[in-house]
């Protein structure tokens, strides 16, 4: 769940719906956001962005993380 995006979203006493209506989505798209069920496109994170007044790396925060993969695949050639 992306708590940031539900607190900020019942901090300003609006619903799903409402915030769905104020971005021009579905209210499912919203619910599953929050979930994290689904990811925003860049154009809906800045949507939501403007809507909350944070930055989307903020609302956002699991999309930009930064993963350091230090496994290496080895060449298995047989």
């Amino acid at each position: 769940m992306r708590k940031r995006l539900v607190n900020e979203r019942k901090k300003r006493k609006l619903t799903q719906k409402q915030v769905a209506e104020a971005l021009e989505i579905s209210s499912v798209y919203v619910r599953k956001i929050e979930k994290g069920e689904r990811n925003p496109g860049r154009e809906t994170m800045l949507k939501f962005e403007k809507l909350y007044g944070i930055q989307d790396r903020v609302l956002f925060e699991d999309l930009f993380q930064v993963y350091n993969d230090t496994k290496c695949i080895k060449n298995s050639s047989a």
